[in-house]
């Protein structure tokens, strides 16, 4: 009686948020360490089914830099990053590409297994990413100067949930690597999402030890100045400063081995993992 009692009570907290996000738009960076497993791939891909069924609108931009890392090992290639971002010549934007193609797929079929409907979608359909060079030190790095939404929207329309590779396309038809956390705070932006939910392999922010709940974009610009915030997690945390100041509503870093985070996130009234608000108004302390 007590498990149903508590089942129950959880379904009436998810209530209020079930109805708030109706119809919205949710992006969902996953990537990294968070997809190494397949069965917690497939518990998350479940979670994300489950947001669709009940009325929200997900959209995930996946990563893949552990399964680009083996794959450029294995040609004899060392990975070499600047600042959180892979410095990607010719050669290496080849194999970011193949390995996309396949960590799409997989994520597709995981979705189908689980109920949904995926449409699999690269950065360079329908000019969807457009970038210039990002630096010539990082190579085929873009930077990304407009989105193209309508392909998503279309397909958001007819019921699927888009799975987007971040690669870009230049003007001269170049394929550029992109870092997947920035590619989601760019289409959170253009596509006025309500949430930019960032799945890790880590809790969110720590400082000396302990979880950073949240952050305004001004407190989180001093971490990073700081040194707090510091290599792969900086690209993350501008992704979600960028996001809150340019209209997503909030944006957060949550840990995506831990099952079922995404939901606690999303459904629950303190959620998880590291929240990021535009300035102290949004607070919710």
């Amino acid at each position: 009686m007590q498990t149903l009692k508590q089942k129950i009570s959880t379904l009436i907290e998810a209530l209020p948020y079930i109805q708030k996000y109706h119809g919205k738009i949710v992006i969902i960076k996953y990537g990294g360490n968070a997809m190494v497993k397949q069965s917690l791939k497939k518990s998350v891909m479940t979670d994300i089914v489950l947001l669709k069924h009940v009325g929200l609108n997900p959209i995930i931009v996946h990563g893949g830099g552990p399964e680009v890392n083996k794959a450029m090992n294995k040609k004899g290639i060392k990975p070499k990053f600047v600042k959180g971002l892979r410095v990607t010549d010719k050669k290496t934007i080849n194999i970011v590409e193949k390995v996309f193609e396949e960590i799409n797929k997989d994520i597709c079929k995981l979705i189908k297994k689980s109920g949904g409907k995926a449409l699999s979608v690269s950065g360079r359909d329908h000019k969807l990413i457009s970038v210039t060079q990002k630096s010539k030190e990082l190579g085929y790095v873009g930077d990304i100067k407009k989105i193209n939404p309508e392909i998503i929207t279309s397909v958001i329309k007819e019921n699927y949930i888009p799975v987007i590779s971040p690669v870009g396309i230049s003007k001269d038809n170049e394929a550029y690597n992109i870092n997947a956390d920035t590619a989601a705070s760019a289409l959170a932006i253009e596509l006025e999402a309500e949430k930019l939910t960032i799945l890790t392999d880590v809790e969110g922010v720590y400082e000396k030890g302990k979880l950073i709940s949240q952050l305004t974009i001004r407190k989180a610009k001093k971490k990073i100045k700081k040194g707090v915030i510091k290599k792969g997690m900086i690209p993350k945390v501008e992704a979600c400063i960028d996001a809150v100041r340019n209209g997503c509503n909030k944006a957060h870093l949550v840990n995506g081995i831990k099952k079922h985070s995404l939901l606690l996130e999303i459904f629950t009234d303190r959620g998880v993992g590291t929240e990021f608000v535009k300035n102290e108004k949004s607070l919710w302390f």
